[in-house]
């Protein structure tokens, strides 16, 4: 740092010092930084300052088990600390050189102050970025945020009885609607929520204190906890015997695929249209032939099975293209089809030329050309 620098980084500093609100300290640092902007010079005074991002502190790292962390983070200025629970956050963190993005389930409840974020994040066995931050991220790190987003969340007002069902991570959307119905409780009545939720093994219950504790202090709660080494996976007539009035319950699960198939199908055969699914992955066999995916301007190419998406190829070519949750919700991936066709993994709907398609979620199906 040059010595000019430094005299301004201890101007700023000091009038940091006096000045409580972001937006009052950025109005004094363009006065005093003009005519260049303040971010080249905030940085210097805190990494929260910043205009063109939104950003973070991870400020603890809890251990949850073995292969799960929640991060608690501090959001900086432009944050907003309104969101619905069960809604997600993007997460960039700067690794080996680039800013690699990923959505995780916010667990934390919203709160009317400036408040902070939390996720819970599962090292899975080929997630790059989870397994950093479950191996290596720690308090200090300073990570870029993208505002909360998603449709998983608890309608307004909140029906007066629920059912949640999740399996291993899929808990963590819940988690943050049951703190936010457990901090509302204080001013209205906590509804009657049946909870099923499966685990591999005991040792892998995720927040297991916090929802027992919860069971002793709400009434209108009750968790059914299903170790699958032991029981078996729960099916749909074992699940219709374990909580009868399902049929009078608004349901929201998160989970394996195969799990979430097999309550829409319950669903679908009686009619029901009130189940609300998030999912973390999608279903790889679409029946895509796949094909030679040829990146625009690029001029690369590269051949895919109709298994691997057309993100996944661009990455195996070294093609960077924008993405973020990789799950076909944030909408951060979505390019122009060129030529060919596409499939999506969700649903098995085919996309021609001229469409919009989210590369993260969308497989070839013969020879494509992505616009970018």
């Amino acid at each position: 740092m040059s010595e000019s620098q430094s005299g301004l980084s201890r101007v700023l500093r000091a009038a940091a010092a006096r000045v409580p609100e972001p937006r009052t300290a950025h109005r004094l640092l363009r006065r005093l930084t003009h005519p260049l902007l303040p971010d080249d010079y905030s940085s210097l005074v805190y990494p929260l300052w910043s205009s063109r991002e939104l950003r973070g502190e991870v400020v603890s790292v809890r251990r949850e088990t073995e292969d799960v962390v929640t991060l608690v983070i501090k959001p900086g200025w432009g944050a907003s600390p309104r969101y619905q629970p069960g809604q997600y956050l993007g997460i960039g963190v700067l690794l080996e050189g680039r800013w690699t993005w990923r959505s995780y389930s916010l667990t934390s409840a919203p709160s009317s102050g400036r408040g902070e974020y939390s996720v819970t994040v599962k090292a899975m066995p080929e997630g790059l970025l989870s397994n950093h931050i479950v191996g290596t991220v720690e308090p200090g790190t300073i990570v870029r945020l993208a505002a909360p987003a998603g449709d998983f969340h608890l309608p307004s007002p909140t029906p007066p009885k629920i059912m949640f069902v999740t399996a291993g991570s899929g808990i963590t959307p819940v988690m943050g609607m049951l703190r936010s119905l457990d901090r509302r409780a204080v001013n209205d009545e906590f509804p009657d929520v049946v909870h099923v939720h499966s685990v591999r093994e005991r040792k892998d219950t995720l927040f297991h204190e916090e929802l027992l504790a919860l069971e002793k202090t709400q009434p209108g709660y009750t968790m059914h906890l299903r170790v699958t080494s032991e029981e078996g996976r729960i099916d749909a007539p074992q699940m219709s015997a374990l909580v009868p009035d399902w049929a009078e319950r608004p349901t929201w699960a998160c989970g394996p695929n195969a799990m979430l198939d097999e309550l829409a199908e319950h669903f679908d055969a009686t009619g029901r249209d009130d189940l609300y699914v998030e999912r973390f992955t999608v279903n790889r066999d679409a029946g895509a032939s796949g094909g030679t995916v040829t990146f625009g301007s690029t001029g690369k190419t590269v051949e895919l099975d109709g298994a691997t998406t057309i993100l996944e190829g661009g990455e195996k070519v070294g093609v960077q293209m924008p993405f973020g949750c990789r799950m076909g919700i944030c909408q951060t991936c979505v390019v122009g089809l060129e030529d060919g066709h596409v499939r999506d993994l969700r649903n098995g709907t085919d996309h021609g030329p001229g469409e919009r398609i989210q590369t993260c979620v969308s497989v070839a199906c013969g020879d494509v050309e992505i616009k970018i």
